[in-house]
């Protein structure tokens, strides 16, 4: 016995040792040959025996020739003409030649239609293979080919795929949905049908390609969900990740077309019960490891519930910053709209909301724009003391970002006007133009809305208002970025009256007024356009104030000369407009066209008071740029978010119905609550009629006949039950007297009955009978309680 166990085992090893050895031998020759980088580093001369091997009868050949082709696409080259050799192969029972001549048809076939239908029928009789990888393939390939004549083959092929057994066929089956409709939109009526068939499909693989289907063929056929939303609002935790966030997009949309909008009355939200059952089957995808199955599920919290449910989206989206660069950049664009709605949301999170040396530039801009959304009187020391660090970051854009968000935070807290002054003002004496350009920007916004608020200065009077355009005036000079230098001259003209009751040598001018104008004349034909623009009104507006100094009036005379022939036709008609103004006041100001006398000058002259009211008064206020972009296309999910341009062709999502579609229509069998289980009494008579069906609907106890009493116990005290079961034995001896008929109903039965005739002829037999008898009334009980 045991020589034939070894000899067993020899002859096992042996085997064995041969199957490795050609196992080892096949490796070899493919280590020998390279790898699949080969083929793309190869040159093209080593694909002129592709046809040979495509017609040899070595499946290894055609393998190898099916790999340089593809090698050769990818790469660009034209290589139709192997299409014939490869439609050879198409039935070729090697699934990975199968898989490569697939991808080649898709390519070439509309190239080749007349060939390409030689490849139909292969793929008709693929569909009834008993693989469901090839079944699902051959559909891949035959609905990819774009040939017109076979829309009606296709549309054959993905109907009968979509009552396959497989739910990967079926899944597929979905997929060539949306190519059939756009092969051949004549068989839409065709393909809704099949949609609805696939509809449903309660299999979590398919059904989220359904979804895909319904949205590319019949977007707005949104009826043909009535009866199935509470299914896939059920079976959206078991549908594959991808198929989760085409399926969200779709309920979303459901919901906000068929059902009642979420009602805030008071304290208290009215919730629609199918609204309520979309919302509650989204929370749990907050879990989901894919980043995008997240976003979709916050989605549909944020516009489909109502402001409770918005909490809930709050840490889902600060665990995906935290997950790579790029994610981060998407996810911040999308909770910038939730906390432009909802600042308190965020408000305690401002931490995580802090810049870090590597994160990309858009990001650390759209954290700016965050931690300015949601600051509060409470976090603003922290938020305003990282702004001012922020401004000396290399990047020009995030610094210039940095400041101008000091500015907007003084406007929003006004406890905090003196640090941000005290800041920006020192930027002034940066070496760096881009941060003395913007904090000049942002002093003439604050200095215009603290003047024009005539509201009670909240700054020292060391930093007050005219006291910040003086300095700016001092510094003109240093000043070089051109719409910084146009801010302080705007400011410098519009305020140079201001100081009234304070000496100075032109009455009614403040002393730097004047030199910021001379500066300016001399460097007038070195200016920007926005520059020159702004000195000529300076001119204009200095010379009403003071109209009878005659350096002024110089000085007006030689800027309106200079402007008078400029370049640019902005500043002519600009000079030409204010000279015409000016006539009123004094002849001797030049006018930038042909007519020199005062009398050929037509229309109104104004007095004094009247061009003063025209330069000075009216002027626009401060209008701040919303940080987020707003519009029906931005929203969570949208490309607009994330770019902060306009994309065309993007959703928009559909508005509130004042009242839903009636819920009946989504109310199916499985909603038909089943009627409640009542327990009930039962007598020892009736015990034994129910003992071979037991019912479990109320029932009344029949009469007793000769004694007519009715005893209905309910089952509630089981010891009160057995005291009055001594009563009803004697009752019971007639039942069965009278019962014979009902023994022959089950052998049970019988066997009861003859215990029960048997133990009357013994005394010491009815105490047995009493015990057991005890024994099924217990049993009895147990079964109808359950």
């Amino acid at each position: 016995m045991s020589g034939e166990y070894l000899n067993s085992i020899t002859e096992n090893a042996s085997r064995l040792g041969l199957r490795l050895q050609e196992s080892l031998s096949e490796h070899t020759r493919d280590i020998a040959k390279g790898s699949s980088s080969m083929y793309y580093d190869s040159p093209d001369d080593k694909g002129r025996d592709i046809r040979k091997q495509l017609d040899s009868s070595s499946d290894r050949e055609k393998l190898d020739a099916m790999k340089r082709l593809i090698a050769l696409i990818s790469k660009g080259r034209n290589v139709s003409e192997y299409f014939a050799q490869v439609v050879k192969n198409v039935a070729s029972q090697n699934l990975e030649i199968r898989k490569l001549v697939y991808i080649y048809l898709l390519k070439y076939a509309e190239q080749e239609p007349d060939l390409a239908l030689l490849s139909i029928n292969t793929f008709q009789k693929d569909l009834t293979d008993s693989n469901p990888l090839i079944r699902a393939m051959a559909l891949r390939v035959l609905s990819g080919i774009k040939v017109p004549m076979i829309g009606n083959i296709v549309v054959l092929a993905i109907k009968k795929c979509a009552a396959d057994i497989s739910p990967y066929v079926r899944k597929v089956a979905a997929l060539a949905i949306p190519k059939c409709y756009d092969l051949d939109p004549s068989h839409l009526s065709s393909l809704i049908e099949i949609i609805v068939t696939l509809l449903r499909d309660r299999s979590s693989l398919s059904i989220g390609s359904v979804a895909v289907a319904f949205e590319a063929v019949c977007p707005t056929r949104l009826d043909l969900l009535h009866k199935h939303y509470r299914r896939l609002c059920k079976t959206l935790v078991d549908v594959d990740e991808w198929g989760q966030i085409d399926l969200l997009a779709l309920l979303l949309r459901y919901s906000r077309t068929m059902l009642p909008r979420p009602l805030l009355n008071g304290e208290e939200e009215e919730i629609d019960k199918d609204v309520k059952l979309l919302l509650n089957s989204a929370g749990p995808l907050f879990f989901n490891r894919n980043p995008a199955v997240v976003l979709a599920a916050a989605r549909v919290l944020y516009y489909a519930g109502p402001p409770s449910y918005h909490a809930k989206i709050v840490q889902p989206l600060l665990r995906l910053l935290s997950i790579s660069k790029e994610i981060e950049r998407v996810v911040l664009s999308y909770t910038l709209i939730v906390a432009s709605a909802s600042p308190a949301l965020f408000s305690p999170f401002y931490s995580r909301f802090i810049l870090s040396s590597d994160d990309l530039r858009q990001v650390k801009i759209g954290k700016i724009k965050m931690m300015l959304i949601i600051v509060t009187f409470d976090n603003y020391p922290t938020i305003l003391r990282e702004f001012i660090d922020y401004a000396e970051d290399i990047d020009d854009e995030v610094a210039a970002a940095s400041i101008r968000a000091i500015g907007r935070c003084a406007s929003i807290i006004s406890e905090c006007v003196q640090q941000s002054l005290t800041a920006l003002i020192g930027m002034i004496n940066s070496p760096h133009d881009t941060i003395v350009n913007t904090a000049v920007v942002v002093l003439k916004n604050m200095v215009q809305v603290q003047l024009t608020s005539r509201r009670p200065a909240t700054i020292g009077l060391s930093q007050s208002p005219l006291v910040i355009i003086s300095q700016l005036a001092r510094k003109i000079d240093g000043i070089r970025h051109p719409q910084a230098r146009a801010c302080v001259v705007w400011l410098v003209g519009q305020y140079a009256g201001s100081e009234e009751g304070t000496p100075s040598r032109l009455e009614g001018v403040a002393d730097w007024a004047p030199d910021v104008l001379r500066k300016m004349a001399k460097s007038f034909s070195q200016e920007a356009s926005v520059v020159k623009l702004q000195v000529v009104t300076l001119a204009a507006k200095l010379f009403v104030l003071c109209p009878v100094d005659r350096t002024l009036g110089l000085l007006n005379q030689y800027t309106f000369l200079l402007a008078r022939y400029d370049t640019n036709y902005d500043v002519r008609d600009r000079a030409r407009m204010l000279s015409t103004l000016l006539s009123g006041i004094d002849a001797s100001v030049p006018v930038t066209n042909d007519i020199d006398t005062p009398a050929e000058r037509e229309g109104v002259v104004l007095r004094r008071e009247q061009v003063r009211m025209v330069l000075f008064e009216g002027k626009a206020g401060i209008i701040d740029a919303e940080p987020v972009m707003t519009g029906p296309h931005v929203m969570i999910g949208s490309s607009s978010a994330v770019t902060g341009k306009p994309t065309l062709g993007e959703p928009i999502l559909p508005d509130w119905l004042e009242k839903g579609v009636e819920s009946s229509l989504r109310d199916t069998e499985e909603d038909i609550a089943p009627p409640p289980v009542v327990p009930i009494a039962l007598s020892s008579a009736e015990q034994q009629k129910m003992r071979e069906r037991v019912s479990l609907t109320p029932t009344s106890r029949p009469d007793v006949g000769a004694q007519g009493t009715s005893s209905k116990v309910l089952l509630t005290d089981l010891d009160k039950f057995y005291e009055e079961e001594d009563d009803e034995e004697k009752d019971e001896d007639e039942e069965e007297e009278g019962g014979e008929e009902e023994e022959e109903e089950s052998d049970e039965e019988g066997e009861s009955e003859d215990g029960h005739s048997s133990n009357e002829s013994s005394q010491e037999g009815s105490v047995d009978d009493a015990s057991s008898e005890e024994e099924d009334v217990n049993t009895l009980y147990r079964s109808s309680i359950a």
